[in-house]
């Protein structure tokens, strides 16, 4: 494998939806997420409306710059996270921001497909032709 650089700063995609972001970038076989959240951001008001699963299905292995995170399991277990912490995230669980300050999360393992719409993955758009021009939706 070649010695590559890329950089969150100037990422390769930018997912925006309701009081949040995620910048990738892919770089070998991983893809780094920097997700920033601002206050009142929560998982179940903000994405899953977007993705139309009951509770966020992404794994998450996290390291906390920012901000303060509450996550809480499907199973009922909570924890909350502050800059610094790093946190592994098992699939089913909702997550919110606490307090006043945005929350910033750099993310190794559960970004790639992190908020994409139901039946859509990175690389796919769905269209329609209208006066023969090709129209995102």
């Amino acid at each position: 494998m070649p010695l590559e650089k890329k950089s969150l700063n100037s990422p390769d995609e930018i997912r925006i939806f309701p009081k949040g972001k995620v910048e990738l970038v892919t770089i070998g076989d991983v893809t780094f997420g920097r997700g920033t959240f601002e206050p009142g951001w929560k998982w179940s008001a903000s994405l899953k409306p977007i993705v139309k699963t009951q509770s966020c299905e992404a794994p998450h292995t996290q390291y906390h710059v920012a901000g303060r995170l509450r996550v809480r399991m499907d199973d009922g277990t909570e924890e909350e996270f502050a800059p610094g912490d790093v946190s592994i995230l098992p699939p089913g669980h909702d997550a919110w921001v606490v307090g006043n300050d945005p929350v910033v999360v750099i993310d190794i393992t559960g970004m790639t497909h992190y908020a994409e719409k139901a039946g859509e993955k990175s690389g796919e758009r769905k269209s329609e032709k209208k006066f023969g021009i090709d129209l995102f939706r």
